[in-house]
Parts: C-alpha cells; sequence; structure tokens
C-alpha cells in the first residue's frame, strides 16, 4: 500500500495546576446516533455504509431498513416495543446487528447487547438487572439460548418501506447540529440511553451501565485523537458486549466512513490479517494483549492499516517500538477508559520518544476532563500519585437498579460537577499527560476485559466441595497473564480442577474462568485477617491445577511437534500428548498464538473452534495429521498403483 501521512499530535498543552486537567473546550452540540446515520444518508446515500462478507448497505439503504424494521417492532401486536422499553439484542456480530440497532433507537428502546458465547445463567441474569421487556435477535440464537422472556425472531430478508408516516422516525437534519428531530419514538433525544453494557461486578453479578447517546455521539464524531474520515473503512471485530464495538461501529458511521464486519465469530490472527486485506481496512481497534501478540509476528495486517488503536491494559513499550519501526506510517494510539465514561477517556499518540517503559495513557479527549485526587476528594500536587476520577459531557447515567452504587462511584464534586471515581492511580507529567500506576482496589485487567475478582469467587463459593475461594493474577500487565483461582476445599471429596473450571464455565463468560485452580488448605491472611493477595499471587506463578500425575507415555513425533508449539505459546515445557491447554494455562489469546504458529511451523490451519473442542496434544496432533493428509489428498489415492487390493 501506499503509507499515508498521519496527523501530527497536538501541540504540548501548559502544565495542569491542581492536577486537573483539560479544562473542556466548547461541548458539540448533543446529539443523537441515529441522527448521525441520517445526516449521511442525506449527504451521500450511495455512499458505503458496511460490509459484511460479500453483502453490503449504502448509508440510505441502512436508514431505509433500519426504519422499516422499527415500524415493524413499533407495530407488532405479540411483542411491541415501546418508547422508553430495553430491548435485548442477539445476534452473532453481522450487517443485521447495525440495523437492529438503528431500528431499535427509532422505536425508543435502549438496546442491550448480549453475547451468543455466554452462559445462559449470565445470560438471564443481565436480563433480569436491566429489566428486559423483550429480547430480539437471530432465530436460531434464540431457539438455542431458550430464554425465559418474552423473545422475537428479527426478518430474515428486508422488510419493505415501513407504511408509517415519513415523519415518524425522522432526524431532520436542518438545523446546524442536524438532532432536532421529533417523532413518536423520541428518537432524536441525546440525553436517553443509547445502550446498557455490562461489566464485571464485585458482589457477584454483573452490573449494567446505561451510556447515553449524547456520549457515543460526541466520542466519534471527528474526533481529535484518530483519523477518521470518509475514505476510511473501521473493523468491526469486538463482541457487542465489549464496549470498544461501540467505536468500531459508530466511528465510522458517524463520520461517513464503512464498518467492516469480521464475518469469523472467533478469528484467528491469520483470519484478521486476510479480512484486513480482503476489505482494505484502515482504522482498527484492538485489545492491548491481542495487540502485543500480533506485534510478536509483526502482523502483515499492519501494512494495509493507517490508524490503530490500542486499549484496555498498559501497553508495553517493545511491541509498540517494534510496530512503529516496521511500518512507521502507522498513527498509534494509547486509549484508556473504563464503560463508565464511554469508551476512551484519554488518549496517547504513541512515538518512537515513548522510552522504555508502560506507555502514558495520554490526556483526556472528546469533552472528557481528568482529575487527579486523594482519598478525601482533594486535588494532589502534580507529579504525585491519585485517583483519577473522570468528568465531562460523556459520563453514563449510571448502573441499572443500582442506586447506592451509582452515588458511590458517580460523585457530585463540589469543585467539579459530576465525576466518576475509577479507582486507577495515576499521575501526572509536567506536560500535562497522564501515567497509569495500577489500582486502589481488586480489580484487574486480564486479556482486555475488567475483571472484578469477587464475582469469581462468588461462582466458586455457590459450589458444593468449596468452602473458600480467592482470585489473583499471575504475570499482570503482560501478554502471557493469566486468572489463577484458590480453593479452600469442604468437608468431603474434592472436585479435580478441570471440574470445577467446567462448572464455572457453564455459569461465567470465558474471560472469567480462571485459567488454573488450586486447592489449598487455607488462604494466607494478612494481620488484619483480610486475604493476603500479594502472598496469593507469589503462589500463583507456580499453581497449575491438580498435583500427582501418572508418568507420561512417550509422544509421537507429530505430538512432539504440537507439543513444542505449545511450550512456545504457554512458555514452559510440555512434555505429555494428555497435556490439557486450558489446563496449562492457556486461553483464547494464546490459542490465536498457537493457532498461528500450526499454520507457520506445520502447514496446516485449525479453526478456533476445533481448537477449543480438541484441547489436548494428542487430539490436535490428530487434528493436524488430518488436515496434513487432505491437504495432500493427491500423494495418498486410495488405491495405491503398487497394491495387493483388486
Amino acid at each position: 500500500m501506499t503509507a499515508t501521512t498521519s496527523r501530527q499530535p497536538a501541540a504540548p498543552q501548559p502544565a495542569p495546576s491542581q492536577a486537573t486537567l483539560a479544562r473542556p473546550t466548547p461541548p458539540r452540540p448533543a446529539t443523537a446516533l441515529t441522527a448521525l446515520a441520517v445526516r449521511h444518508a442525506e449527504r451521500d446515500p450511495d455512499a458505503l455504509a458496511v460490509v459484511d462478507g460479500d453483502t453490503t448497505l449504502t448509508y440510505g439503504r441502512l436508514v431505509r431498513e433500519a426504519r422499516a424494521l422499527a415500524a415493524h417492532l413499533r407495530a407488532n401486536r405479540a411483542c411491541q416495543v415501546a418508547p422508553g422499553d430495553r430491548v435485548a439484542l442477539l445476534t452473532s456480530r453481522s450487517a443485521r446487528t447495525v440495523v437492529a440497532q438503528l431500528a431499535l433507537w427509532w422505536a425508543g428502546a435502549v438496546c442491550v447487547p448480549l453475547d451468543p458465547a455466554q452462559p445462559r445463567p449470565r445470560t438471564e441474569a443481565m436480563i433480569a438487572d436491566a429489566e428486559v421487556a423483550l429480547t430480539v435477535g437471530d432465530a436460531k440464537l434464540l431457539d438455542s439460548a431458550a430464554l425465559t422472556g418474552p423473545v422475537l425472531a428479527l426478518p430474515e430478508e428486508p422488510l419493505p418501506e415501513h407504511p408509517l408516516p415519513a415523519d415518524e422516525f425522522a432526524d431532520r437534519t436542518d438545523s446546524p447540529d442536524g438532532a432536532n428531530a421529533v417523532g413518536g419514538a423520541d428518537a432524536s433525544d441525546p440525553d436517553r440511553a443509547a445502550f446498557i453494557m455490562f461489566t464485571s461486578g464485585s458482589t457477584g453479578r454483573p452490573k449494567g451501565v446505561a451510556v447515553p447517546h449524547r456520549a457515543v455521539a460526541e466520542l466519534v464524531t471527528a474526533p481529535d485523537y484518530v483519523t477518521v474520515t470518509a475514505r476510511d473503512r473501521v473493523l468491526f471485530h469486538s463482541p457487542m458486549t465489549f464496549d470498544a464495538s461501540t467505536f468500531e461501529v459508530w466511528a465510522a458511521l458517524a463520520n461517513g466512513a464503512a464498518v467492516v464486519v469480521c464475518t469469523e465469530q472467533r478469528p484467528s490472527l491469520e483470519d484478521l490479517a486476510r479480512h484486513v486485506e480482503r476489505h482494505g481496512v484502515t482504522v482498527a481497534f484492538f485489545t492491548t494483549a491481542l495487540f502485543h501478540q500480533l506485534a510478536a509476528r509483526r502482523s502483515r495486517l499492519f501494512a494495509q492499516l493507517r490508524s490503530v488503536v490500542v486499549g484496555g491494559e498498559a501497553m508495553a513499550a517493545e511491541p509498540a517500538r517494534a510496530v512503529l519501526t516496521a511500518f512507521p506510517w502507522l498513527e498509534l494510539v494509547n486509549g484508556y477508559g473504563p464503560t463508565e465514561a464511554t469508551t476512551f477517556a484519554t488518549a496517547h499518540r504513541v512515538t518512537a520518544r515513548d522510552g522504555d517503559g508502560p506507555i502514558p495513557i495520554g490526556r483526556p479527549v472528546a469533552g472528557a476532563t481528568a482529575h487527579v485526587l486523594d482519598a478525601d476528594g482533594r486535588p494532589v500536587p502534580d507529579g504525585e500519585r491519585g485517583e483519577l476520577w473522570i468528568g465531562g459531557s460523556r459520563l453514563a447515567h449510571g448502573y441499572t437498579g443500582l442506586p447506592a452504587l451509582t452515588a458511590e462511584r458517580f460523585v457530585d464534586h463540589p469543585g467539579a460537577g459530576r465525576l466518576y471515581r475509577t479507582g486507577d492511580i495515576v499521575s501526572v507529567r509536567p506536560d500535562g499527560v497522564l501515567d497509569y500506576h495500577g489500582r486502589n482496589d481488586d480489580q484487574v485487567k486480564v486479556r482486555g476485559f475488567r475483571i472484578e475478582p469477587a464475582e469469581i469467587e462468588h461462582a466458586l463459593r455457590l459450589q458444593p466441595d468449596v468452602a473458600d475461594a480467592a482470585v489473583t493474577v499471575d504475570r499482570a500487565g503482560t501478554p502471557e497473564a493469566r486468572l489463577v483461582a484458590f480453593a479452600v476445599p469442604a468437608p468431603g471429596p474434592v472436585a479435580p480442577a478441570a471440574a470445577l473450571r467446567e462448572r464455572l464455565a457453564a455459569v461465567l463468560p470465558a474471560h472469567l474462568v480462571p485459567d488454573a485452580i488450586t486447592t489449598v488448605e487455607r488462604l494466607p491472611l494478612t494481620p488484619s485477617g483480610k486475604v493476603d493477595r500479594r502472598a496469593l499471587a507469589e503462589r500463583a506463578h507456580t499453581a497449575g491445577g491438580d498435583a500427582a500425575e501418572p508418568p507420561a507415555a512417550a509422544m509421537t513425533p507429530l505430538e512432539q511437534a504440537v507439543a513444542e508449539v505449545w511450550s512456545r505459546a504457554l512458555g514452559s515445557e510440555v512434555t505429555r500428548a494428555d497435556a490439557d491447554f486450558l489446563a496449562l494455562g492457556g486461553h483464547s489469546l494464546l490459542a490465536l498464538a498457537v493457532t498461528d504458529d500450526l499454520r507457520e511451523d506445520l502447514g496446516v490451519e485449525l479453526a478456533l473452534a476445533d481448537f477449543f473442542a480438541a484441547p489436548t496434544v494428542a487430539a490436535q496432533a490428530a487434528l493436524v495429521e488430518r488436515a496434513l493428509l487432505a491437504a495432500h489428498s493427491d500423494l495418498h489415492p486410495e488405491t495405491p498403483e503398487h497394491s495387493d487390493d483388486h
């Protein structure tokens, strides 16, 4: 590709006073997301809006299909959507996802995204906590989910033009901000909640964050922290329940660009590269852990991209430096922000000058403000560490059904207005850039997901053979980070670690299932009687599940080749054919690395679904053998030329 000169970073700002950053620029006119789509449909109806495999939607068609679906949802007598309803959306990632989001908003509803891969108990808990009135989605997914509440399958084919009056769902754009729409569904109200996104909860249940339209719109409209133009194509590959998906979809649609849907539901590293190349993707978001994996392989997808936003955990300097050295035109942005502040609250344009330590999280962006305060809410001196409190126009409404927690985390500060207490510890450099230093509580980040160990501990304590439990992170802040659980057994037989993991996988999403569970007689305590998590973290590095194993049988040459690939990814020697990838601390990101190495070393491609269906060395060696035989079937005809068979 031809290298594109990216926008230069903003000039340094004056040093902040009293550790308060980014006195906000005048706020943009409040806008609903529906109005953004309509604006571009009116300006250029034939411009490409969504690409989903061989399916494409122009802006004009996207708006027409979404309005027709909205009319269908409003008029359906069996499961009518009324203004103000909270409606769950269960679809695979597709163009229909984008159409359905717009349709729900035009029908006056709040969208509650669901993940088809999550266990049914967690999905049911989210539906209950969000007070969902109806779940809509793909018919097959709804059937397999077997949810207890009312459901409505979305039409398989686009609906004809809706029969309601033309302005029923209008978002008129004759005002300067294009958002003074009126209509029966009040689709243009920017203060109405657009999404309820769920995050891990310290009480043992996920908590729903109500994010308003105006917050998402301000984040993505003509952003100053990353370049997105009408000529761009933005990759949509995150789960709908991950708040990064709001950036992937709406950074495109807010700026007249195209959303490129990754059609592989669990894409490998090679799948991502092929997708980026096939569809000419220019802008992408990657979790920090995934970025580190791609950087370690100098993935060719960087050759196609112009702008990459990374977020979720602390970005290491070495992978960033390696990518910028190999692809010097790349605009690389380190984004930081909790769901409660709408995806990204601060950002930093990464350059070769960022040294060898963790990359800073930068300055506030898109209407956010940052305040570094002590435990009493007072500003700390510049350069000292304090808790980051976020303010500005992009804060969420709060937590659904949890007024006490909302009041605790969203605080009316006497000097700075409404702020969200992040729990993150930061400091301010002389030039006003923020450095991240960890948490002031037990919350952790692993592979881009925000995790409350208490949620996993709660699920473990519900097991009949577990008396107590604690969860910590091994190798925190590295691509090899893994969740390690310590379980104190109840009287009676002790369940194997693998059995406990299987039970947890039935009630928790994959990113909350510990990579290793170790049985201990008692949990270590501090002098004050609390669980000594520092001591647990020291023990976590050697934790691996159940101990005594029978002697290992000799491996075949192909099993040995698979074991060597595993060993590189896991960082420890794999010596058994019956070794289980997950029991050894493997997880989805490491599986991406393994499948990529199997392709490079052995010339075979394994889908992630096949990988996890055959999680032992022996089973994967058998898959590799079958793939090799299939690839070279011309060399192994069913009836060899020199055969005794007649």
